[in-house]
Parts: C-alpha cells; sequence; structure tokens
C-alpha cells in the first residue's frame, strides 16, 4: 500500500508571515530526510511568493487566478504534478491572504474525495499581530467590517491559532495579543512563534504532527459579507524590468520602490494588506574547482526582496543581494483595501519617479489589477462526509 502525502494548510490574512513560517517548516521537514513540495495560491498570476520560494530551493507549484476553494481541481492537480519524480512525503500549502472557509471548501472534500492519498493536518491559521491588535480589540485595523469579517472567520475556523511575528512584539504586546485571542477563541489552541527566528517552532512542528478530526461542526459564515469583503480589497500585480548603462544597487532599488509605494499609499488613504517587490539580476561569479581553474565562469540570479506589511509598520529589506546590477526583473504584489484603478495609477507613478532617481529605463509589463470575485467553491462539504 503506498504511503500516504502529509497535506498541511498554513493560512492567515494579507501579511501574517505565511511565507516566511512555511519555508522555514520546508527547511525543517527537508532536514528531517524527508522529501517537500509546496504549493502557493493568489487572486492573479505573477507571485513573488512562488519566486521567492523556487529560490530558497524548494519544488513549488502555484494555483493562480482565484483562491484554493474556487480552484479546488487545481490544487489536486498541482500538488499531484509534485509527485512527477518521487511522491512527496509533506505537502505544505499557502492559500490566498483574503481566503477563510477552508476547512469546508478544501481539507474536508480532500478528505472525503482523497483520502487514499493523503493525511491531513491540522489547519493552522497564523494570526497578523499589525492588525490583529485592532481588530480583536473591536476596530477594523484600517480595513472595512466585511474585511475585518474575513480576518475573524480565518482565526474562527483555525484548528490552530499561532500569533507570528513575536519577534517584533515587546513582552507586553505579545501578552496582550494573546489574552485578546484567549478570550475571543477559549477553546482553541494558541502558540507563539516567529517565522524569521524560528521562535516556537519545535512547538509548532509538534501541534503539526497531530491528525486532522475533520470535525463535523461547520463554520458559521455569511457569504455575502464574506464576498464584500473581498471586493472592498484592490490587488496588484505586475513586472517591472529597469535597465541602466551604469551599475545601481539592487537593494536600494527594492527599498525605493516600497517606500514610495507606502508613502503614496497612506497619502491616499489606502491601507496595505501587504506590498512586496522581489527583484533579480545576473551576476557572472567564476567557480571553484575545475572548470575555475579552466577559467570557466557561470552566472548566477541574485534576488532581493522588500515589503510593508501595514501602516503603522516601516518598510523593511527582507532579503539583500548585496549585488549591483545594470538590469534588474521585477515582480510587484500589492494588496490594499481601496480602489484598484487608483492602486494602479500610484503603482506605474511610483515606478516611473524611482526610474528617474536612479537614472534607470524601465518597461512595465503583465499589469493585473482588479476587485476580486465573489468566493464561488467548487465544492463545500459542511460535514466530513459532505
Amino acid at each position: 500500500m503506498q504511503q500516504k502525502t502529509r497535506f498541511l494548510m498554513i493560512g492567515g490574512f494579507l501579511g501574517a508571515g505565511k511565507t516566511t513560517a512555511i519555508a522555514r517548516l520546508a527547511r525543517h521537514y527537508t532536514d528531517q530526510g524527508l522529501r517537500v513540495g509546496l504549493v502557493t495560491n493568489d487572486q492573479a498570476y505573477g507571485l513573488v511568493d512562488t519566486e521567492t520560494l523556487r529560490g530558497q530551493g524548494f519544488e513549488v507549484g502555484e494555483v493562480p487566478g482565484a483562491c484554493f476553494c474556487c480552484k479546488f481541481d487545481d490544487l489536486v492537480d498541482t500538488a499531484a504534478a509534485l509527485g512527477a519524480d518521487g511522491q512527496p512525503d509533506i505537502i505544505l500549502t499557502e492559500p490566498v491572504g483574503s481566503c477563510t472557509d477552508l476547512m469546508a471548501t478544501v481539507l474536508r472534500p480532500l478528505g472525503h474525495l482523497f483520502g487514499d492519498r493523503y493525511r491531513l493536518g491540522p489547519l493552522a491559521v497564523l494570526c497578523k499581530p499589525e492588525h490583529g491588535r485592532k481588530i480583536l480589540g473591536g476596530g477594523s485595523g484600517g480595513f472595512s467590517p466585511q474585511a475585518a469579517y474575513i480576518f475573524l472567520k480565518q482565526l474562527e475556523e483555525a484548528q490552530l491559532i499561532v500569533l507570528n511575528k513575536v519577534d517584533r512584539l515587546t513582552d507586553d504586546e505579545q501578552a496582550e495579543l494573546l489574552r485578546l485571542l484567549h478570550e475571543r477563541f477559549p477553546e482553541k489552541k494558541i502558540l507563539s512563534a516567529s517565522g524569521t527566528t524560528g521562535a516556537g517552532f519545535e512547538d509548532l512542528i509538534v501541534a503539526l504532527a497531530a491528525d486532522n478530526p475533520l470535525t463535523d461542526q461547520p463554520l458559521d459564515i455569511d457569504y455575502d459579507t464574506y464576498a464584500e469583503g473581498e471586493a472592498a480589497l484592490g490587488w496588484l500585480n505586475c513586472g517591472v524590468r529597469f535597465t541602466s548603462k551604469v551599475e545601481w544597487p539592487l537593494d536600494d532599488l527594492v527599498q525605493r520602490l516600497v517606500a514610495l509605494f507606502s508613502q503614496t499609499l497612506l497619502a491616499a488613504n489606502l491601507e496595505p494588506g501587504h506590498v512586496k517587490v522581489l527583484a533579480t539580476c545576473d551576476s557572472t561569479t567564476h567557480l571553484a574547482g575545475e572548470l575555475a581553474s579552466a577559467g570557466g565562469a557561470t552566472t548566477h540570479p541574485f534576488t532581493a526582496i522588500a515589503n510593508w506589511v501595514a501602516s503603522s509598520t516601516p518598510v523593511e529589506l527582507s532579503l539583500a543581494s548585496n549585488q549591483n546590477a545594470t538590469t534588474a526583473n521585477t515582480l510587484i504584489n500589492v494588496r490594499v483595501h481601496g480602489d484598484p484603478d487608483t492602486l494602479a495609477q500610484l503603482v506605474k507613478t511610483s515606478v516611473a519617479e524611482v526610474a528617474t532617481s536612479l537614472d534607470l529605463t524601465y518597461e512595465l509589463s503583465e499589469l493585473q489589477h482588479f476587485r476580486p470575485g465573489r468566493p464561488e467553491p467548487q465544492h463545500r462539504y459542511e460535514t466530513s462526509t459532505g
């Protein structure tokens, strides 16, 4: 009998730190000698998270164009394709940050239809502290009440809540967030962790080793409110190619872009869910060993990533390349609470301004900007048997 693949889903709101946490989990499982596959998900095409994880050497499939629930068959096919060269022991999946009702629309259907293939772990949801303090305290965190509703429903359906990014919190801030979580969700298992430093990950890994009981208690969710919450968000993905005759610091480029995005979005009263910019360039370096001794050289990509996740937080250079470039291919992902047409104009204006400040030429491509459509799940099982 073929061994089942462990299937883990790590959810959470936009900017909750899912990609960083999944990368750390994947490294842990790989270090244990396990074969790991990853599946990312986005409403659009051209996802920074996918390229980030692939850049770390992981095998990554992507389900673009809608949430996992709306593209359930694509999720199943993408996960199966990860086993083309050998069945993964573990598949880690990262759903869209504005998606909820995952137990009924993804995990229960997966268990029912493909239980011979997968062994499901608990649904883990990362709590984003930047907006959690405000929303758990009764506010909306700069979002509409409908968007805040999604944030809370994600935590309500979680079988495991993880207060993430605790390395950025003071002891008092962490204690206050944990108090708010325990008060609102007294029956939940709640952990503290940091995807960046690894704090708390030993406990998280133990918790994820449990099997998913696929409880028959359906999430009480209003799909009209859910749809309104998604529709309140502006979504933008695009690519930009920057070139120049002289070198410039790649890290400076991504930081300038995100810094200017943050300034213009705040001025337009657009609260960020997350802003991510990834830039890559090629550098010719000599290899050690026989190839180098023969005068050989190879081209290696360098990557810089900057992000911004809330109006109350600074821009962060999350991955430094320490590299100068004359050409850079850049992916831009921006999620805000607000009008996508306004968002697109602000992004285009900011890209042009940064290019001028660094004396670069640029070409913008594959610009997608929209409001997410109403969630239309392929399946919705209110109980484990459908």
